[in-house]
């Protein structure tokens, strides 16, 4: 086999790589296709959202973290929603939906929660399995943060504010 043979054949086996990796980064950083079902029985397909910054947290009732976020995600609602910033809580397929829904009673929370009562959600999203895990979906529909853990508010802050401007 010639040099130059050989030469195309990596310049080939590269632009096949980058393109299956180009095609493979997309497939993991788009937001999946799912319609939640919130604690109202109102239906919110994320397909729907787009054109709007969304966060979408994965959250339990009995998660310390989890607990500790809902006075930032309140002050994002209010400070962002008539923006157009939508926030989905979605409790954890284990939690059961009667402490779900008195916990939303008693938080007040102004923002949609559902369940995930067959971890469908969780999966779909990579499979989460710790809380909190927070995604902050672009207007575009691509996932611009995944954070496990309490995310910092000053940062989701900023990163609303370019969504928005953007």
């Amino acid at each position: 086999m010639t040099l130059r043979k050989r030469i195309a054949g990596l310049v080939f086996l590269l632009l096949i790589s980058t393109a299956l990796w180009i095609g493979f980064s997309k497939l993991f950083t788009s937001t999946p296709r799912v319609t939640f079902t919130t604690i109202t029985g109102k239906k919110i397909s994320l397909n729907d959202l787009r054109g709007k910054p969304v966060i979408v947290t994965f959250w339990a009732t009995d998660c310390p973290g989890c607990i500790r976020e809902i006075p930032h995600l309140i002050d994002l609602y209010s400070r962002y929603h008539a923006l157009g910033l939508e926030i989905i809580a979605v409790a954890m397929y284990y939690d059961p939906p009667s402490h779900v829904v008195a916990m939303s009673r008693d938080q007040q929370l102004p923002y949609d929660v559902a369940l995930d009562l067959k971890s469908e959600h969780a999966r779909a999203f990579g499979d989460v399995r710790l809380t909190p895990t927070t995604f902050l979906i672009a207007s575009d529909g691509s996932i611009a943060l995944q954070k496990i853990g309490a995310f910092e508010p000053a940062d989701m802050k900023t990163r609303i504010e370019k969504l928005l401007k953007g």
